[in-house]
């Protein structure tokens, strides 16, 4: 607070610090953790038909300047043999996201995540964002959006392929 020019024994200040610390550790839980022991709910299945989930927020912090980046991700894979549950694959994006993180990376954790505990014929994960760092401060551009992809395997058992899945992945 004194770095800033604030009087760090001032009234709405005095618990800052702790307040911040504790806000800190909710937001760095997923430090250590690997976002596949997240998808910990998997199921036998014959279907080679895709699975595909769009619309999940997320947030995470830029591990640059220590301000939020958030948005949305779609994810989409083609089973060989396993599914997971829904809910584990949004817990995988939570984990990977509550680091420091860049969201390059972010979307390549996820990625390799889903593949390395479905072993899927192919995997596709999309993020959408936008970066306080880009919109608060250099270049001050709010609004803008970053999006970043991440593509495993070969997606031999879906019809159309690739192109496919990223097509039924943008449809509404």
């Amino acid at each position: 607070m004194e770095a800033i020019g604030e009087d760090p024994t001032r009234e709405g200040l005095l618990d800052t610090p702790d307040r911040v610390a504790r806000m800190y550790e909710g937001l760095f839980s997923g430090i250590g953790a690997s976002a596949a022991v997240a998808i910990d709910t998997v199921f036998e299945a014959e279907s080679h038909d895709s699975v595909i989930v769009t619309g999940l927020d997320f947030y995470s912090i830029c591990e640059h300047h220590l301000l939020p980046f958030f948005g949305q991700a779609r994810l989409g894979y083609v089973p060989n043999g396993k599914i997971a549950g829904i809910s584990k694959l949004a817990r995988a994006l939570e984990l990977a996201a509550h680091r420091p993180q860049v969201q390059e990376r972010l979307t390549s954790e996820v990625a390799d995540a889903i593949f390395e505990v479905l072993q899927p014929d192919g995997v596709i994960v999309e993020l959408e964002a936008e970066h306080l760092c880009l919109a608060m401060r250099g270049v001050r551009k709010p609004g803008a959006k970053v999006l970043t992809s991440a593509v495993r395997g070969e997606f031999k058992n879906h019809p159309s392929g690739r192109e496919g899945l990223l097509a039924l992945m943008h449809s509404r």
